[in-house]
C-alpha cells in the first residue's frame, strides 16, 4: 500500500484525500501443498459416500478453483474438515433444489477451536446487504462477543475476512463470506525497536502472522494510525483512495476495550450507503491498540450517493457508532430508514424522554399541598405515589415504540436539531460537503412552532405526543454538544435546565450536562456558575435494581446536588453533583473515563482538524467545572486531572478534580488530615460546652469503623466511652466502654472491627462478624445471621451520643425511626451529630427533635471536607503550573513547607467555620426557645447564606476595590497570600471565581456574626469595615 500524498493526523473531508497505489495491502499466501491436499479431500469425500461417486471430482474441483476461496483457508484446515464443508455445501444445494429456488441456498459452516486458538466461519452472503435472517444475521455479532469485545493485550485475536470471488452455484448470485480468526502470537521477548525517538515501533508489538502478511506500506500506514491512537482517547479514523479505482480503504484505530460490538456495527453502516467490503481485517497489538481495516466498494447499479461522497459520511458516522455501536434505532435501519446520525439522535432523545417525560403532574402537586410532608406517614404516602408515577407512566419500551412508529417525525426533529448544531463550513478549506450536510439542505426544515404544529396534528395519542414534544424540548435546550465532533467516546450535551418544572425541582439549576455512552448514562448538574461536587457511580445489583436506578437517576442527582448546596454554604463553590449509571456488567472505570472525556469536549475551545472541530456554542462563555470524589470514584481523580491536562486544559487541569494524590498531584486528602472529622468534632465539642459535659463520661455509639476516613479520625480525636462501633465487617460492643487503646490501634492501621482483639473485651462485650451465624451473646441472645444483625444494629444500642460516620443513605427513615425510641417513648440517644451523608431522612430528624433529641444534620456537621476541597481548588487556580508542581507536589515523598503551612491554614479555616455555624444555630434555637427544630434552622441558614451569596455576586459591593481587597486578604489563606502576593492573586483568579469567593466570605461572616435575624443596618456596619486592614 504505497502512500502518494499523505497528510498529517486527522484526515477529514476538508483535506485532499490520501491515496494509495492499487496493490494488495497483504501478501496472499500460496499453499504449496494444495494439489496434494485436494487429492486427499477427493478420497475422503468419496469414502464418506454422501455425494455420488461420479460427481465428487467436479464438486471438489469447483470448491477449490471456482469459488475463489483464499489459500489461508486450505492452509489452515485439514482434509477431513474441508471434505465435511464440501459435503455440507452439496447438501445445501439439494435442499435449495427441492424448494425450486436457488436464492434460498444457505451455507453455514463453522469450526471453533476448543482450545480457544481461533475459529473459521463461512456462510452465504449477498454483497452490500445486511442479512436479517440466516447465519449472516448473527455471525459478526458472535465474532464481536466471542473474540473482539473482551480483548486485552495478553488475550486477543486477529481477524481476516474476505468475500469469495465466485458465486456458490451457476444459478445463484450469492457468494461465500469467509472469516478466519486466530489467536495473536506476540514473540517473547519482543524484537528490539529500531526507533530512537521513544515512539512505539509497530514491529515490536505485532502478531507474527501479521508481520509475515502485511506489506511494508501497510506497516507504514498502521504505524501512523497506532501513534495517533496511543495519544488519543477516542478513535482515529483515516480513509485512502485506491489509485485508478473507486475503492476506498477505511482504517479505524482505538484502544482495546474502548467500544463493543463495533466490528458488526460497521457492516450495518457501510451497507446503509450501498457499499460492500471485499476484505476486512482486525489487527490487535500487544500495546493495547486495535486497528480495523475495510476495503470498501460501491455496489454495481447502486442508487445511493457515490462513494466519493458517502465515504466521508461513513467516516463521520463511524465516530458515532464507536460511541453507540449497539443503537437499536440503527440496528433496525432496514425498517426505519434512519442513517446513523438520525438513529443516534433518536437514541439520545429516547434517553432524555425516559428521564423527563415521567413528570408527576398536577394531581400529585395538589395532593402534596393537602398533605403535611413533615408528618412521617404523609411523607411516606407521597414518596410511594411519586415512585409509582415514575415507574408506570413512560417506560423505555413504550418510548421506543413511539419513535419507531413516527420515524418521519423523528427525521424532522433531527433536522431541527442539526440545523442549529451542525458546525459551519470553514470557508478557507477545500470542503466537500458531507452527505449529512447535503441531506439537511434537501429536507425542508421547519421552525419550532411549525414542527410542533405538525407533530400535534399528526399524533392524536396524548402519550405519544408527550414523548415527541420532549424531543422538541431537548432541541430547544441544547446549548452545545460534541455530537458532530470527529472523534469522541461518548455523547455529551450542555443543556439549559429551565425546562424543569419548578414544582418538582424548586431550586432552579444553573447548568446541566447529559452524557450518553454505549454502556452508561450520566448527568452533571450545578446550582451556581462556580460550583463543586463529587462524581458518584451508581452501581446496580440486578436488572430490577438497574431499572429503578435508571428511573430515579436524575432525581437522585438533583437531591445530592441540593444537599451539596446546603453544605457549601460558606465556600465560593455552590452545590454540584455528577452521577454515572453503568449498565449491568459494564466496567465502572471505563464509564467514568468516557464521562469525563465527553464533558471535556464541551469545555475546551481548541480546534484541530479531524480531531476537534469548533462547536456551535449557544452558551457563549467559558465554563469551569470542579469535580470531586464520591462513591466509586475516589481512586479516579488523578486520572481525570491528568487527562484534562493531556487534552489541553493547561490553565485548569490542577483544579478540575479534588481528592487527588498528595504525593503525585498535590491534593489534600481529607482522611490523612482529618478534614471532615474536624468539622464534626466542632459540633461534638460545642454540645459538650453548652451542656457542661466532660467527654470521658460520655457514652457513644458510632457507625463507620476504624478502617474508614470518618470512623478512624473520630476514634483518634475523641476520648469518650464508646459502647458500640458498627462497620462493614460486623458489630463491636461493650457496655462499659470498648478498650480505647485497641480501638486506636485499629484506627491507626485502618483495620475494621473484625480485627479487634477479643481478649480486650469485658465479660459483657462481644464482636459479631457479618459472616458468622448462630452467635450467642453474653446476654444469652442468639444472633442467627451476622449480616442481618449488623444491618439493624444501630437501632439496638443506647448512649448519650450517636455519631454516624458511615452507612447507607436513609438508614433511618420515616418507616423505622420509631425503633430509636424505647417502649416508653424515650429516645435511645440524647445527642446526634450526623457525620455520614444522608444517614437520616429529614422526616426522621424532625421526628427525633420532637422528642427533644439534639440533632445536628449532615450538611452542617460534615462540611469540613468541602471546605478543604474548596481551598485545594483555590491553590490550583492561584498557582501557575510550575509553582504548583514546586509547592504542592511532594519531593522525594515529602511535602514542602508551603504545603504543610497551607494544610494548617485549611484546618484552621474548617474549625473556624464549623464553630461559627454551630454557635449561630444554637443562638437561633435559644432565641426561639426551641420552637423551631435545629434541623430546620440549619436548612434555613444554608438557604439564607446561599441567597445572600447570590445577591452579593451581582451587587455593586464587589466593584468597590478597597472592600474587595479587604475581603480577599481575609478569605485567602495567609500562606498563599504571602507566597504569591494579593495583587498577583487578583490578576490570576478568574473573575467569576473572585465574585464567588468574595460573596461567600461576606455572606457567611455577616450571618454568623449577626445571626439569621440580622437587619440591613447590621449589614451597613459590617460592610463599612470590609476595607479595613
Amino acid at each position: 500500500m504505497t502512500l502518494l500524498n499523505g497528510h498529517g493526523s486527522g484526515s477529514s473531508a476538508e483535506e485532499s484525500l490520501q491515496r494509495v497505489r492499487n496493490l494488495p495491502g497483504y501478501t496472499t499466501p500460496i499453499f504449496s501443498g494444495k494439489d496434494e491436499q485436494r487429492a486427499k479431500v477427493k478420497v475422503d469425500v468419496t469414502t464418506k459416500g454422501f455425494i455420488p461417486r461420479e460427481l465428487v471430482e467436479n464438486e471438489v474441483d469447483w470448491f477449490y478453483f471456482q469459488l475463489g476461496i483464499d489459500d489461508t483457508y486450505f492452509q489452515n484446515e485439514s482434509p477431513s474438515v474441508i471434505s465435511d464443508h464440501i459435503i455440507a455445501l452439496f447438501g445445501a444445494k439439494i435442499v435449495a433444489f427441492t424448494k425450486h429456488d436457488f436464492n434460498k441456498l444457505v451455507i453455514d459452516l463453522e469450526k471453533i477451536d476448543e482450545n480457544g486458538n481461533g475459529a473459521t466461519f463461512i456462510h452465504t452472503s449477498l454483497p452490500g446487504l445486511t442479512s436479517t435472517e440466516g447465519p449472516g444475521a448473527t455471525c459478526e455479532s458472535r465474532i464481536d462477543s466471542l473474540y473482539l469485545d473482551k480483548s486485552t493485550p495478553s488475550e486477543c485475536y486477529r481477524l481476516e475476512t474476505y468475500r469469495s470471488i465466485g458465486s456458490i452455484s451457476a444459478t445463484a448470485a450469492k457468494q461465500l463470506r469467509c472469516y478466519f480468526i486466530t489467536k495473536c502470537n506476540f514473540p517473547s521477548p519482543p524484537p528490539s525497536s529500531t526507533r530512537t525517538d521513544g515512539r512505539t515501533d509497530i514491529r515490536t508489538v505485532s502478531d507474527t502472522a501479521f508481520l509475515e502478511r502485511a506489506s511494508p506500506h501497510t506497516l507504514r500506514v498502521y504505524q501512523k494510525i497506532m501513534w495517533q491512537a496511543e495519544s488519543r482517547y477516542g478513535p482515529v479514523i483515516e480513509v485512502y483512495e485506491v489509485e485508478g479505482t473507486r475503492e476506498r480503504r477505511l482504517f479505524i484505530g482505538y484502544k482495546m476495550g474502548g467500544t463493543s460490538r463495533f466490528f458488526s456495527a460497521l457492516s450495518h453502516l457501510y451497507h446503509f450507503y450501498q457499499l460492500y467490503s471485499a476484505r476486512k481485517y482486525v489487527e490487535q497489538f500487544s500495546n493495547g491498540i486495535t486497528i480495523i481495516s475495510l476495503d470498501l466498494n460501491p455496489m454495481p447499479n447502486s442508487t445511493a450517493a457515490p462513494i466519493e461522497h458517502s465515504i466521508f459520511q461513513v467516516m463521520k458516522e463511524a465516530s458515532l457508532l464507536y460511541c453507540l455501536p449497539d443503537n437499536p434505532f440503527f440496528r433496525d435501519s432496514v425498517n426505519s430508514g434512519h442513517a446513523v446520525q438520525e438513529a443516534t439522535y433518536a437514541y439520545c432523545g429516547c434517553v432524555f424522554a425516559q428521564h423527563f417525560c415521567n413528570r408527576l403532574g398536577p394531581a400529585y402537586h395538589h395532593l402534596r399541598n393537602i398533605l403535611d410532608e413533615s408528618n412521617p406517614s404523609h411523607a411516606e404516602v407521597l414518596n410511594d405515589i411519586k415512585r409509582r408515577f415514575r415507574e408506570e407512566t413512560f417506560t423505555r419500551d413504550s418510548i421506543a415504540q413511539v419513535i419507531h412508529a413516527h420515524s418521519e417525525i423523528i427525521r424532522l426533529l433531527y433536522v431541527n436539531f442539526a440545523m442549529v448544531h451542525y458546525p459551519a463550513a470553514d470557508q478557507t478549506s477545500r470542503l466537500r460537503p458531507t452527505l449529512s450536510y447535503q441531506r439537511l439542505h434537501t429536507t425542508q426544515p421547519l421552525s419550532d412552532s411549525e414542527l410542533h404544529d405538525k407533530i400535534r396534528r399528526a399524533v392524536p395519542n396524548k402519550q405519544d405526543l408527550q414523548v415527541l414534544e420532549s424531543f422538541l424540548i431537548f432541541n430547544k435546550h441544547v446549548l452545545k454538544t460534541n455530537f458532530y465532533q470527529p472523534t469522541k467516546v461518548a455523547l455529551s450535551f450542555r443543556l439549559a435546565p429551565n425546562f424543569l418544572p419548578q414544582g418538582e425541582y424548586p431550586t432552579p439549576l444553573f447548568g446541566m450536562f447529559l452524557v450518553i455512552g454505549n454502556e452508561f448514562r450520566g448527568f452533571h448538574i450545578r446550582f451556581r456558575d462556580v460550583a463543586r461536587g463529587g462524581i458518584r457511580i451508581v452501581m446496580s445489583r440486578n436488572e430490577e435494581n438497574y431499572g429503578i436506578n435508571k428511573r430515579m437517576l436524575f432525581d437522585e442527582n438533583y437531591g445530592l446536588a441540593a444537599t451539596q448546596s446546603l453544605k457549601n454554604k460558606d465556600i465560593p463553590e455552590g452545590g454540584a453533583k455528577g452521577t454515572i449509571l453503568p449498565s449491568l456488567g459494564a466496567p465502572p472505570r471505563r464509564c467514568f473515563e468516557k464521562y469525563i472525556d465527553a464533558i471535556i469536549d464541551l469545555l475546551i475551545p481548541s480546534h484541530s482538524s479531524g480531531i476537534k472541530e469548533r462547536l456551535v456554542d449557544l452558551y457563549g462563555k467559558p465554563e469551569l467545572l470542579f469535580f470531586g470524589p464520591d462513591e466509586g470514584t475516589a481512586d479516579m481523580m488523578d486520572w481525570a486531572a491528568l487527562h484534562a491536562r493531556d487534552r489541553g486544559a493547561e490553565t485548569w487541569w490542577k483544579t478540575f478534580t479534588t481528592g487527588k494524590s498528595a504525593e503525585l498531584l498535590g491534593g489534600v486528602p481529607h482522611d490523612t488530615y482529618g478534614m471532615t472529622s474536624l468539622s464534626i468534632r466542632q459540633y461534638v465539642l460545642g454540645i459538650y460546652k453548652q451542656f457542661a459535659l466532660r467527654e470521658t463520661d460520655i457514652t457513644k455509639v458510632q457507625t463507620g469503623g476504624p478502617d474508614g476516613d470518618l470512623g478512624s479520625n473520630e476514634i483518634l480525636l475523641s476520648s469518650d466511652k464508646t459502647v458500640a462501633v458498627i462497620d462493614g465487617s460486623g458489630v463491636l460492643a461493650d457496655p462499659v466502654g470498648i478498650n480505647r487503646k485497641e480501638l486506636v490501634r485499629l484506627a491507626k492501621l485502618r483495620l475494621p472491627v473484625s480485627h479487634f482483639d477479643k481478649t480486650k473485651l469485658t465479660k459483657d462485650g462481644y464482636l459479631v462478624k457479618i459472616e458468622e451465624q448462630d452467635v450467642k451473646l453474653p446476654s444469652g441472645e442468639v444472633v442467627l445471621d451476622g449480616n442481618d444483625f449488623r444491618n439493624g444494629a444501630h437501632f439496638r444500642f443506647k448512649a448519650d451520643l450517636f455519631v454516624p460516620c458511615g452507612g447507607r443513605p436513609e438508614a433511618v427513615n420515616v418507616s423505622n425511626v420509631a425503633a430509636l425510641t424505647d417502649t416508653e417513648g424515650k429516645p435511645h440517644f440524647k445527642y446526634i451529630v450526623e457525620g455520614a451523608n444522608l444517614f437520616f431522612t429529614q422526616q426522621a430528624r424532625l421526628h427525633l427533635e420532637k422528642r427533644r433529641v439534639v440533632v445536628f444534620k449532615d450538611s452542617s456537621a460534615n462540611k469540613g471536607g468541602v471546605t478543604s476541597s474548596s481551598l485545594e481548588v483555590l491553590a490550583g487556580l492561584a498557582l501557575t503550573t510550575q509553582e504548583y508542581l514546586d509547592l504542592m507536589v511532594f519531593k522525594d515523598g515529602k511535602p514542602s513547607d508551603f504545603y504543610r503551612n497551607y494544610v494548617k491554614d485549611i484546618q484552621a479555616k474548617i474549625a473556624e467555620n464549623s464553630a461559627a455555624e454551630f454557635h449561630c444555630i444554637w443562638q437561633e434555637h435559644t432565641r426561639l426557645q426551641g420552637a423551631k427544630p435545629r434541623t430546620q434552622i440549619s436548612d434555613e441558614l444554608s438557604i439564607m447564606l446561599n441567597d445572600l451569596h447570590t445577591k452579593l455576586e451581582h451587587s455593586e459591593l464587589f466593584k468597590d476595590i478597597p472592600s474587595r481587597k479587604g475581603v480577599m486578604r481575609r478569605a485567602i489563606p495567609n500562606t498563599l497570600v504571602q507566597q504569591v502576593g494579593l495583587d498577583v492573586l487578583l490578576e490570576r483568579l478568574p473573575e467569576p471565581y473572585q465574585r464567588a469567593l468574595f460573596s461567600s466570605w461576606v455572606s457567611s461572616h455577616f450571618i454568623y456574626r449577626y445571626g439569621v435575624n440580622s437587619s440591613t443596618i447590621d449589614f451597613f456596619h459590617f460592610a463599612r469595615d470590609l476595607s479595613r486592614e
